[in-house]
């Protein structure tokens, strides 16, 4: 697995964002990518797949991918059949940026559970959206004492949008939410999930009651907080079994399951399948 870190390059300290064309990166086909920023990658032309956690997306013309910071991926593309540009960033400073803590999960397309991480573009948007790009990296090469507020104007006009295509494509809220328990929730699954997996234990660290919780997820991503955690715990679960060497009852130790058979019998239940089906399928 190749671990990539945030590389500041010619944008300087203040602006932990770039864009990137496909001359500046390197995929390796196969190869397992670990990173520590968010992706977005506005494929032009594609023709493969890519392995997203446990999902497995197929790629083709004007696809738009959104890869969460250390989300394990793996990409299988036709290199005669590729053109892209690609938008990185780190969670810090996006929420920084933006003087919101909780800013990269209002964005319904990270660290989402129940939808692709993907959607298509037209021709006309797609050149929009790469507009859109290319003023931002211009901005970055060559910055002016106003160029954080013209990137800050383009990049949350380009994310919204985005959040609001992806939003109308799977039939979800993206209008304001009466208060934050749903975003604070994702937050704190992404932070607790492996050693915390009941609902009351997160809304004790909130201190809320779970009907209060369950009606704010309920109303913001159209499912139950309970579905929400065991989609999430099924993730890290798949991830382990994909990009680890550990056996079943060192992920069950690692993941706070009682014993061994109690994992089998969540992941049975969640899936339809059974562990050793599941392995087998990834050959």
């Amino acid at each position: 697995m190749k671990t990539i870190k945030f590389h500041k390059g010619e944008c300087g300290v203040e602006f932990l964002i770039n864009v990137l064309t496909q001359k500046e990166t390197d995929y390796t086909h196969g190869e397992t990518y670990h990173k520590d920023f968010f992706e977005i990658l506005f494929l032009k032309k594609a023709k493969g797949r890519l392995r997203l956690s446990q999902e497995i997306i197929d790629l083709t013309d004007n696809n738009i991918i959104f890869i969460s910071a250390f989300q394990k991926h793996t990409w299988e593309l036709d290199p005669l059949h590729l053109e892209f540009t690609t938008l990185i960033f780190q969670e810090d400073f996006l929420n920084d940026f933006f003087a919101d803590k909780l800013f990269t999960y209002r964005l319904l397309y990270f660290y989402q559970l129940n939808h692709p991480a993907k959607i298509e573009a037209d021709d006309v948007h797609m050149a929009k959206f790469c507009e859109l790009l290319t003023e931002i990296k211009s901005e970055l090469i060559q910055t002016q004492a106003d160029s954080a507020h013209i990137i800050r104007s383009l990049l949350y006009y380009l994310l919204q949008t985005l959040n609001r295509k992806y939003a109308r494509l799977n039939g979800l809220s993206s209008q304001k939410a009466e208060n934050n328990f749903a975003y604070q929730f994702k937050k704190l699954l992404e932070q607790h999930i492996q050693q915390k997996q009941r609902v009351q234990e997160y809304t004790a660290l909130m201190g809320i009651s779970r009907i209060t919780l369950n009606h704010a997820v309920k109303a913001q991503f159209n499912t139950t907080a309970a579905h929400l955690l065991k989609q999430r715990l099924l993730i890290e679960v798949q991830e382990l079994l994909i990009h680890s060497n550990k056996s079943i009852n060192e992920i069950a130790f690692e993941l706070n399951f009682s014993e061994p058979n109690h994992l089998m019998r969540f992941f049975k239940t969640q899936t339809g399948k059974t562990i050793s089906t599941f392995i087998e399928e990834l050959r």
